[in-house]
């Protein structure tokens, strides 16, 4: 009875165990890695960016405007909400921001799902949800939503910026010194018990400077010279300096009276300033020059951990997010960089390498091939050589023995012998003149040239593969690199993660040429050696075949 129970059981948790994915419609499911570094505690509710790429991320399968991707916590069961800031399947590069519940530290392995390839899947309308409810204004400066609002306030700010395609963070906003501005609202309302926090990623043309990065009412934070200050009746300035020409991550928080100067993810300056309770007009950038990104205004204090989270999550060379293939997947933590490359290969790369493929075949079946002919040959002409001086009277009877078919030669003796066997005389005898002895070495000379060139047959396409493999892998890399940078350039993102798959796909051109140059290179010279002693043992064998021939019958 008991058995009975335990087999239904069973069958009825069959599904459940076939169904391990968290819905099959989707057919593309990749890891996405998590690697909090340098947090001490937990953080909740943290919008991180994703970055695809062709190094990550296969774009061919997935729908061109990216409405079916979905993100999937690590359970396999709860979806995660997320906002699209970019999706260029052209140019195979997009940037999404997905809202983690939670960051731990101390979780030894901590990553979600990325689920793909759904033709019939439908776009999500709440999308801009991945901001929590304390998140007052996100922009995120995108080229077709340049000043409006990414969270679920949907605010719109007014001003004139233009847009800088190379940015951080998909695009970026470029300020020649005047502002946007926001119109006052109760959202962006600074009221003391809540707190408030500013973050942006700022990268100034040049420094020093005068510039106001965030100004409601009397409560301004701004750039004096190189120094990150907050000014609210009182100053409070950064101990550390600002860089030119760099992305650098600013940041204040105020919880009551307190005040944290952030820079880089780093604590650069605290004191006190009592925030008012205000509700007016924000101004963002007025007297800046140069780019800023990803600006965040929220109704709440974000901490340290929050910080350093901002930094290697977003940053140029961002840490905390990695796209894993699922078969990529293995023990530990390794993964196939290979297949990395192959995927990121594209179409003329793929041609280059196909080509090379087949010269490879080619110059491996040459090498073989000869290596077979100049080893029976040489085993042959020994054995031939051995019994030829070792013949008297039967020296022109060695034709008959038969075993030597292998041998160039024994094939150089025969041509010798069928001119000796024409001046036979009437009564079987054999004397050969100076003439005949010329006739007979001519014809011998002439099989001697045709032998040679039947074993340099097909050498020529070794040294094809040595001269012309390195240079079409150096095409094949020259223009792929030329490709990933005029995608790039379109696309208007420089991060490393998208750049480097392209590159490093691009240089397995030129591996692939060496790997068909370097073998026949080594094949070649061996192949050319061997070929030319068995030349020069014909040549003697000729000499030493005619001088015998006129010893024993010439006049």
């Amino acid at each position: 009875m008991m058995k009975k129970i335990l087999s239904v059981a069973c069958l009825l948790l069959l599904p459940l165990i076939a169904q391990a994915n968290w819905n099959d419609a989707w057919t593309t499911r990749d890891k996405v890695l998590v690697n909090p570094v340098g947090i001490t505690a937990p953080v909740t509710q943290v919008v991180v960016p994703v970055r695809l790429h062709s190094g990550n991320f296969n774009f061919a399968d997935a729908k061109p405007d990216g409405s079916d991707l979905r993100f999937i916590a690590a359970d396999d069961k709860t979806e995660l909400k997320f906002h699209i800031e970019k999706y260029d399947s052209v140019n195979e590069l997009a940037l999404v921001w997905v809202q983690l519940p939670k960051i731990d530290p101390a979780e030894k392995e901590a990553y979600f799902w990325l689920y793909s390839a759904n033709a019939e899947a439908q776009a999500l309308e709440d999308s801009k949800t991945a901001w929590d409810t304390t998140t007052a204004a996100v922009f995120n400066f995108a080229e077709k939503t340049l000043l409006q609002d990414s969270s679920s306030n949907s605010l719109v700010a007014s001003g004139n910026v233009a847009v800088q395609k190379a940015a951080l963070l998909g695009e970026a906003a470029t300020f020649n010194g005047s502002a946007i501005s926001l119109g006052a609202s109760p959202v962006l309302k600074l009221f003391s018990p809540s707190g408030f926090t500013f973050s942006a990623w700022i990268k100034p043309a040049s420094l020093p400077q005068q510039a106001v990065l965030y100004q409601q009412g009397s409560v301004t934070l701004k750039i004096d010279g190189q120094k990150l200050v907050l000014a609210a009746g009182s100053n409070i300035t950064s101990d550390a300096d600002l860089k030119p020409a760099a992305w650098q991550h600013v940041a204040v928080t105020i919880s009551g009276a307190k005040v944290v100067l952030y820079i880089d993810g780093k604590s650069v300056g605290t004191g006190n300033i009592a925030l008012p309770d205000i509700q007016q007009e924000v101004q963002m950038g007025s007297g800046f020059v140069g780019d800023i990104d990803q600006i965040e205004l929220a109704n709440t204090v974000h901490n340290e951990d929050w910080m350093k989270l901002a930094v290697s999550g977003q940053g140029a060379d961002a840490k905390l997010i990695t796209v894993q293939a699922e078969d990529e997947e293995g023990e530990g933590e390794s993964v196939s960089y290979f297949g990395i490359l192959f995927k990121s290969l594209t179409t003329d790369a793929w041609v280059v390498i196909i080509i090379l493929s087949i010269m490879f075949m080619i110059s491996t079946a040459v090498m073989i091939g000869k290596y077979v002919l100049v080893a029976k040959t040489s085993k042959s002409n020994l054995e031939f050589l051995s019994s030829f001086r070792n013949a008297n009277q039967e020296l022109l009877e060695l034709d008959k023995q038969g075993e030597f078919t292998g041998s160039s030669v024994f094939r150089l003796y025969t041509a010798g012998i069928r001119e000796i066997r024409k001046r036979y005389g009437a009564n079987n005898e054999l004397s050969l003149s100076g003439a005949s002895m010329d006739a007979i070495k001519a014809s011998i000379d002439a099989d001697m040239v045709r032998e040679t060139q039947k074993l340099n047959e097909h050498m020529v396409l070794l040294t094809i593969a040595i001269s012309g493999g390195p240079f079409l892998g150096l095409l094949g890399t020259v223009v792929g690199v030329m490709i990933t940078f005029a995608a790039i350039a379109a696309a208007g993102d420089v991060n490393v993660n998208a750049i480097a798959p392209g590159i490093a796909a691009a240089l397995l051109a030129t591996v692939a040429g060496l790997g068909v140059a370097i073998p026949a290179l080594f094949g070649y010279n061996y192949l050319a050696s061997r070929i030319k002693n068995i030349s020069t043992d014909m040549q003697i064998f000729v000499d030493e075949y005619i001088t015998r021939v006129a010893e024993l019958y010439g006049k």
